[in-house]
């Protein structure tokens, strides 16, 4: 794999105070002991660049996703920016939906899934636990079969609380593990492909403009398992359909998403 740069990222919208970008699988979302890029570095790196800072600029990392899981981050330009989407995602108040492959097909089509989990430091693995268990967390999700292509199912999940491995650990608890995931059971042919796992959709008040934010982004239509599904019909509108695309039609998409967050915010007041 080519190192990942500037000149690569996908920048889906910027302001004053935020940055919304798109992670590619397998690069951090900040550093950590491999020493490899990660994305809240190259997002700095991208900014001095484009506005010919002599120093640091300031990047708040406000939410991470998991090294293998790629998909669509915000990150926060200012401190009080970085502040405030913290707390919203304290609150519950920032909406996280992905889209994962599994290997099986569910007996129950949608559901949701609550557990206490607990990281095992020396398999680097999560774990389900009892809730009486020193230093177990809460997760919680909401999944939602979609479709299912030769044994392998789509799913949309609805996240609900951060934590490391969630939706790969729990999806693995009900026997459904993610595609490609070799920590958490899955099928040994799916090993050589990536992680069945994207991060599609987020939501979230602007931290300053106030006004509620949509961003969708599909995951690589061309690549190993998104492929064999039906993902522009199930993502029908989004800001870029497809984050390899030379975002052409960026613009025709944006006002759409703008469109149908005006209607939400109308249908809410």
């Amino acid at each position: 794999m080519t190192e990942f740069t500037t000149k690569d990222l996908i920048v889906l919208y910027e302001d004053n105070h935020i940055i919304v970008v798109v992670k590619p699988f397998n690069i951090p979302s900040q550093a950590d002991e491999s020493k490899d890029k990660d994305m809240l570095t190259i997002v700095k790196e991208y900014l001095e660049e484009k506005y010919d800072k002599p120093g640091q600029a300031y990047v708040g990392l406000v939410h991470r996703l998991d090294r293998p899981t790629g998909g669509v981050m915000v990150f926060a330009k200012t401190s009080k920016a970085a502040a405030r989407l913290s707390e919203d995602i304290r609150n519950g108040e920032f909406e996280k939906m992905y889209l994962c492959v599994s290997c099986g097909v569910p007996n129950q089509r949608q559901g949701e899934l609550k557990h206490y989990l607990k990281k095992n430091q020396a398999k680097n693995i999560v774990q389900v636990v009892p809730q009486a268990t020193e230093g177990a967390k809460l997760a919680i999700l909401d999944y939602s079969f979609v479709q299912e292509v030769k044994g392998f199912s789509l799913f949309k999940i609805q996240l609900h609380t951060g934590r490391s491995h969630q939706i790969r650990v729990q999806m693995a608890s009900i026997g459904l593990p993610l595609f490609g995931d070799s920590k958490y059971g899955a099928d040994p042919k799916t090993y050589k492909h990536k992680l069945g796992l994207w991060a599609t959709e987020i939501k979230f008040v602007h931290p300053v403009k106030k006004e509620k934010m949509t961003f969708i982004v599909h995951p690589p239509k061309d690549e190993v398992p998104w492929k064999a599904f039906d993902i522009s019909r199930i993502l029908n509108v989004g800001i870029a359909p497809n984050p390899y695309d030379d975002l052409a039609n960026f613009n025709v998409l944006q006002d759409k998403t703008k469109a149908l967050i005006k209607q939400e915010n109308k249908d809410n007041q």
